[in-house]
Parts: structure tokens; sequence; C-alpha cells
């Protein structure tokens, strides 16, 4: 019985080796082509395996969302690096680094799910914003208006008051009380 449960551990192990092997070996080789440095590809790579590390501990260890988050924003992370070290986006890090608040956004909603069997509220909620928050930084971030982030602050401050209302009036209607006054 030992034995057999070695063996299947041993080619599990050999499998995701070699697919492992093969991924890397496609990157790498995509990098070549293209003329890109093999660092960056390989930091690609890294993150692309720190996530597929942390989806095989979302699994493994049942219910832990905080592993399936990590899998998906690091997984996420490697491959806009590996797409932009290929330049088929051609976007430098000064320009997108608000690109890691929407990741983080969509990170949420399957960490979420995963960890309750169905969307939650207190996880749509913070994605959403994580991710219009992302997408009004990337705005200003990639140049798309002609005026600047103090600019908009400055005029358009009450729309944060806006939004703010609707964020904690969203946040009471998904809250949701039992009879004897307790939340659930």
């Amino acid at each position: 019985m030992g034995l057999r449960r070695s063996r299947r551990i041993t080619a599990r192990f050999i499998f995701f080796t070699g697919l492992l092997f093969m991924i890397a070996g496609i990157a790498f080789l995509l990098g070549s082509i293209t003329g890109t440095s093999q660092f960056s590809v390989l930091l690609a790579f890294l993150f692309i395996i720190i996530g597929s590390g942390c989806a095989a501990l979302a699994i493994k260890l049942n219910k832990r969302s905080i592993y399936l988050f990590l899998a998906v924003f690091f997984i996420l992370v490697g491959f806009f690096l590996f797409l932009s070290s290929l330049r088929i986006v051609p976007i430098t890090l000064e320009a997108w680094w608000p690109l890691m608040s929407v990741f983080a956004g969509l990170a949420l909603l399957p960490s979420g799910w995963y960890g309750y069997g169905a969307l939650r509220f207190r996880y749509v909620v913070p994605a959403v914003a994580f991710v219009l928050l992302g997408s009004l930084l990337l705005v200003f971030s990639l140049h798309i208006v002609t005026f600047s982030f103090k600019q908009f602050i400055l005029n358009w401050w009450p729309l944060l008051l806006v939004l703010g209302g609707l964020l904690l009036l969203l946040i009471s209607l998904g809250t949701k009380y039992k009879p004897d006054g307790t939340k659930s």
C-alpha cells in the first residue's frame, strides 16, 4: 500500500516538473525570439510559479481563500509581466502600477467564491472598489485624460462623497439581520 502511494506521488511530481519545464521552455523561447531579456521572462515566470504554488496550497488546505487570492493575484501579475516583457502590451511599470489594484479586485472574487461557495457581499464590494480605483488611476497613469489627478480631485471631490455614500448604502443593504437582531 505504501509503495503504491509513493509511486503515485513520484508520478505526480514528475508530471508537474515536466509541465513546468515545458512552460518555462516555451516562455524562454518566446522571449528569445522577440529579443527580450531573459531576466524579465524569468521574473514573470517566477510570479506564475508562486501563484501556482499558492493554488496548490488552496486546494490542499481546504477552504483557505487567502491562498486562492494570492494564487490569482500572482498569476495575473505574472501573465501581465510576461506580455509586457514580450512587448505585446507596450506599457512600462511606472504606467501600469494601478493594474495591481485591478488585479487585487479580480483576485478577491474567486477567493470569496471558494471560501463560501457563493459570491459574498463582503468580497464583491471591496473587489469592485479595487477595480474602480485601479481603473481610475490607470486613466491618469496612461495619460488618457489631459488634466492631472490633482486637478481632478480639486474639481470633482464631491463625487468621492457620493461614491463613499453609495458604498456605505450597498454595504448596509448587504448586511442581513436575523429576527433576534444579530447579523449573519
